[in-house]
């Protein structure tokens, strides 16, 4: 059975009140902007998203909520405080405990764990989603993992990065 990994990193986050502890800092109106590009890219996937994991920091909630509309009603939506300073490490042993029937998953995060776990869990890719994932890995920017094997044997290497979408590049 193919699987399917969408890794989302949050949204253009703001710095306009630097009295917010980082944990609390919301969106820019560019992240917020964004949100709607990326909502109607990630509805028109063929594999929808049946769990959700994504840290409890403002923006990421907010980027989540953001593309909400474009997963099933039914998805399993797990927000956990423990995802906010996540590794890579941390990512992917929360992945390898999906259900083994789980066909798509989607994590919405930060940098640098995110871009961590996308290097190290992809051995192959098209040219361009590698061109961009080796130039950077923007906030906003959705990268989508075919994977084969179960989540229980996510391993680096095992993945096939298939896009790196970055909201700008996405039609209004």
């Amino acid at each position: 059975m193919r699987r399917g990994l969408f890794v989302l990193r949050h949204a253009k986050s703001s710095w306009e009140d630097a009295s917010l502890a980082d944990h609390d800092r919301p969106l820019a109106p560019r992240g917020q902007r964004d949100l709607g590009r990326l909502r109607r890219h990630l509805g028109a996937r063929d594999a929808p998203v049946e769990v959700v994991l994504c840290s409890s920091a403002a923006r990421a909630a907010q980027t989540l909520e953001g593309v909400r509309p474009a997963l099933p009603e039914h998805a399993d939506v797990r927000i956990d405080p423990r995802l906010y300073h996540a590794s890579a490490s941390q990512w992917l042993a929360q992945l390898r405990e999906l259900p083994a029937d789980t066909t798509a998953a989607l994590i919405v995060g930060h940098n640098p764990s995110l871009e961590t776990l996308v290097r190290e869990l992809t051995g192959s890719g098209e040219p361009a989603a590698v061109g961009q994932l080796e130039r950077k890995y923007p906030t906003g920017a959705l990268a989508e993992l075919e994977l084969a094997d179960a989540w229980a044997d996510l391993a680096p290497a095992t993945c096939h990065l298939a896009a790196l979408v970055v909201p700008r590049e996405l039609p209004d």
